[in-house]
């Protein structure tokens, strides 16, 4: 039905040799995805979380961590990274740079940790002095790597949330997204983070990040998951509206559908270790708009796989994809 009404040819993509297998009972018809939904992505995790340094790198072999940002995410954002990778820095020079990208994005996200998601006039004095520690060790360690491996895309997007959340500056800023953008023109976790940085949150001009994601966009190959930008814009705009019905206008409704039939609903489109972050941004952006037709179509190809960003954005964000996939 759904070939029909898209106008593919062919059924549904390949099934994937390293995908985990989905939990047999769901949760009001979700489940949280595991290790980007990638058995190779498990194993990492799991060497990681025993500190074992030669099993990383092992199980890094399949990855290219100086561009997959997704898979370094998942390291980023593992709880106890901090406490043993800081010898694998010290003691392996023939893979330090690894280990300095590896520490560094740990620490970006240790230090919000210690900030935690409160507005800034509710944070202690304590956790601001823990959480610019951190960054600054993040920093010294992402230039490290970027000069190591001058190729490598993610340590400047990685610095680009230390510079924000450092308040070193526009000029800094810039300097360093274009060093992103001069190794990966398309590379959609740079994009993503530009998105905040113009938000009038943090010092952007209402308009600005939109703007930005529709001429991103609209430079990429049919097939990209740039598209999810565009996506992703939409519900920063949602963000700094305080909710409400903000997207719900014909004009937002399909600009969301072409995105998504131009990006992640295209046959060019690749489903990668993590493919389904990319289907719930667009599920919670085509939900947040009320939109009726491309929506069911998204959380069908989910088959219930929840990825807590960016749904945190909303208060219970678990009930609130199980509302909107119910709707659509």
């Amino acid at each position: 039905m759904f070939d029909k009404l898209f106008g593919r040819g062919g059924g549904r993509p390949a099934a994937d040799p390293h995908a985990l297998p989905a939990p047999r009972k769901l949760r009001n018809g979700l489940y949280t995805l595991h290790a980007l939904g990638d058995t190779r992505v498990s194993a990492l995790l799991e060497a990681a979380t025993a500190g074992d340094w030669e099993l990383v790198k092992a199980a890094l072999a399949p990855f290219d961590l100086g561009r997959d940002d997704r898979v370094l995410g998942e390291l980023a954002d593992l709880d106890g990274v901090q406490e043993w990778i800081g010898a694998a820095v010290e003691e392996h020079a023939e893979h330090r740079a690894t280990a300095l990208l590896i520490s560094g994005a740990r620490h970006i996200s240790w230090g919000w940790e210690a900030r935690t998601r409160a507005r800034a006039v509710d944070v202690s004095r304590e956790q601001w002095r823990v959480f610019r520690e951190r960054l600054g060790i993040a920093e010294e360690q992402l230039l490290r790597a970027a000069e190591s491996r001058p190729e490598w895309v993610t340590p400047w997007r990685r610095l680009l949330t230390s510079g924000r959340g450092m308040s070193l500056g526009p000029a800094v800023n810039e300097t360093r997204l274009a060093a992103a953008l001069r190794r990966d023109p398309l590379d959609l976790a740079t994009h993503i983070e530009w998105l905040s940085q113009l938000q009038p949150r943090w010092g952007g001009k209402p308009g600005e990040a939109l703007a930005f994601a529709r001429e991103a966009f609209a430079g990429a190959p049919d097939g990209h998951r740039l598209g999810c930008v565009v996506a992703m814009a939409h519900i920063e705009e949602w963000v700094e509206s305080d909710g409400g019905t903000s997207l719900d206008t014909p004009g937002t409704q399909e600009e969301l559908r072409e995105a998504a039939r131009r990006s992640i609903l295209h046959p060019a489109y690749e489903r990668s270790p993590g493919w389904q972050q990319d289907f719930n941004i667009f599920a919670m952006a085509l939900g947040l708009s009320a939109e009726g037709i491309v929506a069911r179509r998204v959380f069908h190809e989910l088959a219930g796989a929840y990825t807590p960003w960016p749904w945190q954005y909303m208060a219970n964000p678990e009930k609130a994809y199980a509302r909107h996939r119910r709707t659509a």
